[in-house]
């Protein structure tokens, strides 16, 4: 097993240990270390304070009762930013890590427990490559009237999910100013973004940038803009 000091030591000198990871066309030899199983990264509490900052109102007005549904509730990292602000939150996940959620597969859900969806899904079942985009066309096929998904910033660019965004496209962006680093090893390599699917939005796409601003600064939610 390696040490904390010795994955240091990698990230110093530019060395990095490798493992075998399987391909379309067989195996090959990676440096990106494996993912977790069930694609399983928290969500650093940052992430969910800036959505909350500049989207909170939207919820609060889509919300019926203030109900939040996440379905990859995980440890609950996402669940106690929602409850700090007085949303009542309906966790589910396919694995208990003992948040209290509900031991529920979100792809076998055949009813929405609220009309706000909002989730840091597992990458490998919403990619194009291996998930074909299947959490987000099972929640807009459950109806959800509000959907916030937090993933890779270059996500909607791969060429297989262009039929699926055709159909249901985004309402708005919000590209994070900061790389989240969710193994808290350091280095994260890639950006993220916030995708929102909002059943009343009637203009094109919004493209819009994200700093690491927290809603319980504020009064309820402050000053926000959806137009």
């Amino acid at each position: 097993m390696t040490s904390t000091s010795a994955r240091g030591l990698f990230r110093a000198t530019g060395n990095s240990s490798t493992h075998i990871v399987r391909t379309d066309d067989g195996y090959e030899r990676s440096t990106e270390a494996p993912r977790e199983a069930h694609d399983f990264y928290p969500t650093p509490p940052d992430v969910t304070r800036a959505l909350l900052s500049v989207e909170g109102q939207r919820i609060a007005e889509v919300a019926q009762d203030k109900h939040i549904w996440e379905p990859a509730a995980g440890d609950g990292a996402m669940v106690r930013e929602f409850l700090s602000l007085g949303f009542t939150v309906i966790a589910s996940d396919i694995i208990d890590r003992g948040c209290g959620a509900d031991m529920v597969d979100f792809l076998t859900a055949t009813r929405r427990p609220a009309d706000v969806l909002i989730t840091n899904p597992p990458y490998n079942l919403i990619n194009a490559r291996d998930g074909k985009g299947r959490w987000l066309t099972h929640a807009m096929g459950l109806g959800c009237r509000y959907v916030a998904l937090f993933l890779n910033w270059d996500w909607p660019a791969a060429a297989g999910l262009a039929p699926i965004l055709a159909e249901h496209p985004i309402s708005r962006v919000y590209v994070c100013r900061w790389k989240v680093d969710f193994t808290g090893k350091g280095s994260p390599p890639q950006r993220n973004a916030w995708f929102i699917w909002d059943a009343d939005w009637t203009n094109e796409t919004a493209l819009r940038f994200l700093d690491r601003a927290d809603a319980r600064q504020s009064e309820m939610f402050g000053p926000q803009r959806h137009g």
